[in-house]
């Protein structure tokens, strides 16, 4: 037998803890010395404090725990919401990656406020494209991980579908982004996954919709390199330019982004083209 001490040395947990546990009835130690009050445990209860842990780990209450405990959980049953709770931390701390990217990013437009060079802005008329495009609900701009995690899964079920169609793309792939409200203070937006396709025929039962996004006489359009989590930087230095050179956004806009280059993983490497439909001033 091991000493309190020793067993919870052995199993990482604090004494005080082994204590409660012994209050609650939760793990009640092998052995109490009737005159001392020492309280020993076998290594046996390992095996019990390793699924309290566990399951506390994925965020039952101690109450829980022990009706989980108590209900004889099977290793292959724990094994299995131990990795389900694994999955959720893995998404969490990479939707928080994006977030501490994002912060990051914001710092560095903030210490360049007044020197930003807006040079490489260029004003240009878009032809009409027809598209094949799917599209999915985000929560707004606010939650650059709703619309990630919206708009990225389209691209690869479009391109599934325009091949069972025998549909081939003929540029860039497009996104762009609509207000979809339903109701007061909704900032509901639909993302919108889009190839253009020329004038390939298209069957009623392709599975996606077939779109003709209007002709733009006048856009201003940037390059941004890098990943689209930092995309508002090149968004602020379009804005100024547009500012600064007496133009206006033309509504609702069809803001667009064209993914020129995207190494599979290697979004740092990321080219894409931002374009956002301006027209001039008219003095009023």
């Amino acid at each position: 037998m091991f000493s309190i001490g020793d067993f919870a040395g052995l199993g990482r947990v604090s004494v005080r803890m082994l204590r409660h546990y012994d209050a609650i009835g939760l793990l009640r130690p092998a052995h109490v010395d009737p005159h001392s009050g020492y309280r020993y445990y076998t290594a046996a209860q390992l095996k019990r404090l390793n699924r309290i842990i566990a399951l506390k780990d994925l965020g039952f209450s101690l109450q829980h725990v022990q009706a989980v405990i108590e209900e004889k959980v099977d290793v292959g049953e724990l094994r299995g919401m131990l990795r389900l709770r694994r999955a959720e931390l893995e998404a969490q701390v990479q939707r928080d990656n994006v977030r501490l990217a994002q912060v990051d990013a914001r710092l560095r437009m903030i210490e360049i406020e007044g020197h930003m060079d807006t040079g490489d802005v260029i004003l240009k008329e878009i032809p009409a494209l027809r598209v094949a495009e799917l599209s999915a609900t985000a929560t707004s701009y606010d939650d650059p991980n709703s619309i990630g995690e919206n708009l990225t899964p389209l691209y690869p079920r479009l391109m599934e579908l325009m091949e069972k169609a025998g549909v081939a793309m003929c540029a860039a792939p497009i996104a762009y982004y609509l207000p979809a409200p339903t109701g007061p203070g909704d900032e509901t937006i639909t993302v919108h996954a889009a190839f253009p396709i020329g004038e390939a025929e298209v069957g009623d039962d392709a599975g996606f919709d077939v779109v003709v996004m209007p002709a733009v006489e006048q856009a201003a359009t940037a390059l941004h390199e890098g990943s689209m989590s930092e995309a508002f930087r090149t968004g602020q230095k379009i804005a100024t330019w547009i500012d600064d050179n007496g133009y206006r956004t033309v509504e609702p806009g069809f803001a667009r982004e064209v993914y020129l280059d995207c190494p599979p993983g290697e979004f740092d490497k990321w080219v894409t083209e931002m374009q956002v439909p301006v027209r001039q001033n008219d003095g009023d």
